[in-house]
């Protein structure tokens, strides 16, 4: 986001629901554009989201994010659009390949190809919300199906990515990135297909691609244990080569 535009990110390391919905209340009534909640081992994010809806009448809400991995539910596939509904427009789809811990750890897949994943799952869904058909890979010949409620084809999605293979997915489709987590050090090239150095041919009308990022805040009474907190977010921060540290139970 651009200094003018503040919205505030919860990290998965949160899972007290009240406070969570307390938090976009307040969000809510002092004016901020944005309030993301997470998903990783914790909460189910989708009814926190609802409650949410449900308590504000402004602010734009976000998944931030789903994983893309979470193969049983296939749930991108109508919550998008049901949330849609529920807060009247103001909702965001996050998506992300997430990391190998909760891939493997908890959703008990192979985390193999993460920027493939991603490009594919974040292409069906924008299908399905243009009204389109949903492509059939398992069972092909079956009839697909449309989904069941009214096409939503300019609801946003912005995509977590640090590699730089699901960086460039979320430059050519998303409509915006979230950098969560990422460490300090030489920045990485994330531009629109068409723009300088992205070796893509231009997209034509193209809108500028949002970049919800910030510095990460630890609230508590005592100063010492947020900085502790703090502190211990650094093993969430992937290493080089692609490894990311395993999340705390």
């Amino acid at each position: 986001m651009t200094p003018r535009r503040r919205g505030v990110g919860l990290t998965p390391m949160e899972t007290r629901r009240d406070v969570i919905v307390r938090a976009a209340v307040l969000a809510d009534e002092l004016g901020y554009e944005s309030f993301s909640v997470p998903e990783g081992w914790g909460l189910d994010s989708t009814p926190v989201l609802t409650e949410i809806a449900l308590r504000t009448t402004r602010i734009q809400i976000a998944s931030g994010v789903l994983s893309v991995w979470d193969a049983p539910r296939r749930r991108w596939r109508w919550t998008a659009a049901t949330l849609h509904q529920v807060c009247a427009g103001r909702y965001v789809l996050g998506l992300g390949a997430s990391t190998r811990a909760l891939a493997e750890g908890f959703h008990d897949i192979p985390f193999e190809r993460p920027a493939a994943r991603l490009r594919d799952v974040v292409t069906k869904v924008r299908a399905l919300l243009d009204g389109l058909p949903v492509r059939l890979d398992d069972v092909p010949a079956a009839r697909p199906l449309r989904l069941g409620q009214p096409p939503v084809p300019g609801l946003p999605i912005w995509i977590a990515a640090l590699g730089q293979h699901t960086m460039n997915v979320a430059a050519e489709l998303g409509d915006g990135w979230i950098p969560a987590l990422m460490a300090r050090g030489p920045r990485r090239r994330v531009g629109r297909p068409g723009s300088a150095g992205s070796g893509k041919p231009p997209a034509p009308h193209a809108p500028a691609l949002t970049v919800a990022a910030g510095p990460i805040a630890v609230a508590d009474e005592d100063p010492g244990t947020a900085r502790d907190i703090a502190r211990g977010l650094r093993r969430l921060v992937p290493e080089r080569h692609g490894r990311t540290s395993t999340p705390a139970p």
